[in-house]
């Protein structure tokens, strides 16, 4: 088979298109927690649109409802359970500072 035959040939592998995150009734507001939580990371962070897979203007209003529950204090700007993990190890260093001080001082 000639070269530029071949490059016209479309593959014969199958796909299976993935389903979108946000159907057409889904309503996209700063109430719809279910929907919200879905598009942020475990630190809290809103996840992009390329992992998302969402259209640009969904985008955009999932970050303005997300914005709007956080300053409302409906959703938190961080993550409770990391936020525990690190106030644990800052105490432990804290200590061992204090320790070396008083050993010197004395």
């Amino acid at each position: 088979m000639e070269k530029s035959k071949r490059l016209f040939l479309k593959s014969k592998r199958s796909f299976r298109r993935r389903l979108p995150p946000i159907q057409s009734g889904d309503l996209i507001d700063y109430k719809n927690m279910g929907l919200i939580s879905r598009f942020i990371s475990e630190q809290g962070k809103i996840l992009s649109r390329r992992v998302n897979r969402l259209t640009l203007k969904q985008q955009r209003l999932i970050t303005i409802a997300i914005k709007q529950a956080r300053i409302l204090s409906s959703f938190p700007f961080l993550n409770n359970e990391k936020e525990f993990e690190k106030s644990e190890s800052t105490g432990r260093t804290t200590t061992l500072r204090k320790k070396k001080y008083i050993e010197i001082k004395n």
